[in-house]
């Protein structure tokens, strides 16, 4: 953070005590600090009781600091994991559509180094229980996920950023992915259905590092797609906006979703990808390389970056990976592809690049990368 910065905090009012504490550290970094708060609870209102005029209404306020701001925090405290669960999916697509340019221009800001961005989750009772577990426990996984229990947490994260590099080097120039693996027979899902064999065109993509320095807990490392076809089964759920989809299995042609069911709330699946036309297209694919992370929460922040998983973003692409796609939906779906890794006795899956092998099990298998 730099003397003069413009700093937007965004956070749950419930969170103060968090905002305080950043609120601080961005007044001693002689920035101009300012909280504006974003809560869910007001969200289900709105989203409950507004009409079409006012779920599409853009608020100026907001549009003008995410202009103007030179560093934007979210701070992630969730009071209700599944505040808008119960709202039509209707409704939340109308939403997700209007803030389709928000979204894009505050992208592109962030890709043209306009603005900084930095999200984190401070723990809180709701988020443990929907992890399963207590308050005390979430806190301390939080903490391992962050690598602050190491001596020196700074050091273990520029050495993930060093194996990022190398793996990145590798990746350089190769043209297209592979993710596959083999049904997962005793899921209970559709067995016969449920491997993958997704082709992935990463030509002219950009790869981009995330070892800790926008979000944290960070690590993956992700790409802008050119184009996919072929299926993909997701091991593990998709919660977006409180709902929980599950089974989600996606066949890409031509680069867009030309078929989407689920075994869990199908219904809620296909009107979000309906919000938009660019909500359909692959807008980021990405492998998971925190180690540190190992069980499935239902939180896609730490989800996503699992060590031994891979996941895609359907909807908008960041513009510094080389994908311009543009929608107001960004969801990321996560896949295992370690063996166990969703239940005893799953199997395993491969990432080829170019027809090369190069992840197995949930490993990078040259020297030097991430899980090597």
């Amino acid at each position: 953070m730099r003397p003069g910065d413009l700093v937007t905090i965004v956070s749950e009012p419930a969170g103060m005590g968090g905002v305080e504490a950043v609120f601080e550290a961005v007044l001693r970094a002689g920035a101009h600090p300012s909280f504006h708060p974003r809560s869910g609870r007001l969200a289900e209102i709105m989203l409950r009781q507004g009409g079409a005029q006012q779920i599409e209404h853009i608020c100026p306020f907001e549009q003008f600091r995410l202009q103007r701001c030179d560093v934007l925090m979210v701070l992630l405290q969730p009071v209700n994991t599944r505040a808008t669960g119960g709202v039509a999916a209707e409704r939340l697509a109308m939403s997700q559509r209007a803030r389709r340019e928000l979204m894009a221009m505050s992208m592109a800001r962030a890709a043209a180094g306009e603005m900084r961005y930095v999200l984190s989750e401070i723990p809180t009772a709701a988020a443990a229980q929907e992890a399963e577990m207590s308050l005390r426990q979430y806190e301390d996984w939080v903490y391992r996920a962050g690598m602050l229990d190491r001596p020196d947490p700074v050091a273990a994260w520029q050495e993930l950023d060093r194996q990022h590099k190398r793996a990145i080097q590798w990746l350089g120039g190769k043209r297209v992915l592979r993710f596959v693996s083999p049904p997962r027979d005793g899921s209970g899902g559709r067995s016969d259905h449920d491997g993958t064999d997704l082709t992935v065109d990463v030509t002219g993509g950009t790869w981009i590092s995330c070892a800790g320095g926008e979000n944290f807990p960070d690590g993956e490392i992700f790409t802008g797609p050119a184009g996919a076809d072929g299926v993909v089964n997701f091991t593990y759920p998709a919660v977006f906006r409180g709902k929980e989809v599950r089974g989600i299995r996606l066949r890409f042609a031509g680069g867009r979703v030309a078929d989407a069911s689920a075994t869990h709330n199908q219904d809620h699946l296909l009107t979000l990808l309906d919000s938009d036309d660019g909500a359909r297209v692959m807008g980021e694919i990405a492998i998971g390389t925190n180690y540190g992370l190992t069980d499935f929460i239902r939180n896609t922040f730490f989800d996503e970056k699992i060590g031994g998983t891979f996941h895609l973003a359907l909807g908008a692409g960041y513009p510094e990976s080389g994908n311009s796609n543009q929608s107001g939906l960004h969801w990321d779906m996560v896949s295992d592809l370690r063996p166990g890794g969703t239940f005893p006795g799953s199997p395993g899956g491969e990432i080829f690049a170019d027809g090369e092998l190069f992840h197995r099990d949930g490993r990078f298998i040259h020297a030097g990368m991430p899980g090597a």
